[in-house]
């Protein structure tokens, strides 16, 4: 890792939220999520599976260790209001938490987020590590109301990403949020939403990003992809 980014004004914790199982109607069938998610006040606590209250109901595509928090940008919400042409409530894109003062696009893999009481130079604070973009799904788009949210999501380039929990603690809206970078050549989030959707991936790209610390369900992906291509390349 190298040295922490200097703290700055406008880098901090915005809103807290979790989420109950609610019913979410996707064509003629009713679903159960945990998207819904609303903000919480006070301070909240983080443990390695995620936040203190907040229920995951999809647990094959969402949650776990690797996904223990969802995170997205006060940036990413500005490009949405513009487009949708009006106000957006915090938690509406399923997030846990909403920070201020980054790019959900250029995060990552392996950057690291301390928030909370010590995310300073010292450390204490909540500490969480990037591990992979949020893919969409027919549920965001029925939480939404746009049937075609979904393509509109993956051309917007503003997936948010997941992480993991380094170390648990409490957080709340207010604090300050440190950012230690990855190396420079680890995969940003923007790059591996990409990949998502590439018919025809690198294989030295593939294998390079294998080396950076990927959610276990994306790096059983790009390890799917890497298989197909050398399998592809001995026909």
């Amino acid at each position: 890792m190298t040295a922490a980014a200097p703290f700055t004004p406008d880098r901090h914790l915005l809103s807290v939220n979790i989420g109950q199982p609610s019913t979410v109607q996707i064509g003629a069938r009713p679903h159960v999520s945990g998207i819904d998610k609303r903000p919480l006040p006070g301070r909240v606590r983080v443990t390695g599976v995620g936040l203190d209250g907040d229920r995951v109901v999809d647990t094959r595509h969402h949650g776990g260790p690797d996904q223990a928090v969802y995170v997205y940008t006060r940036e990413d919400y500005a490009h949405w209001e513009a487009e949708l042409g009006r106000p957006l409530p915090p938690g509406l894109f399923g997030e846990n938490l909403l920070v201020g003062g980054l790019e959900s696009a250029t995060m990552r893999v392996g950057d690291r987020l301390e928030i909370g009481q010590g995310a300073s130079s010292e450390g204490g604070g909540v500490l969480l590590e990037v591990t992979a973009p949020r893919i969409p799904c027919a549920t965001l788009a029925a939480h939404l109301g746009d049937p075609a949210f979904i393509r509109r999501f993956v051309a917007a380039g503003r997936p948010g990403f997941y992480t993991r929990v380094l170390r648990g603690g409490q957080l709340g809206v207010g604090d300050r949020v440190r950012v230690t970078s990855a190396p420079k050549d680890a995969p940003t989030i923007a790059q591996l939403f990409a990949l998502w959707y590439d018919a025809a991936p690198d294989p030295e790209t593939l294998q390079r990003y294998l080396e950076f610390p990927l959610a276990v369900r994306v790096r059983a992906r790009v390890q799917g992809q890497l298989a197909e291509r050398r399998e592809g390349s001995t026909l």
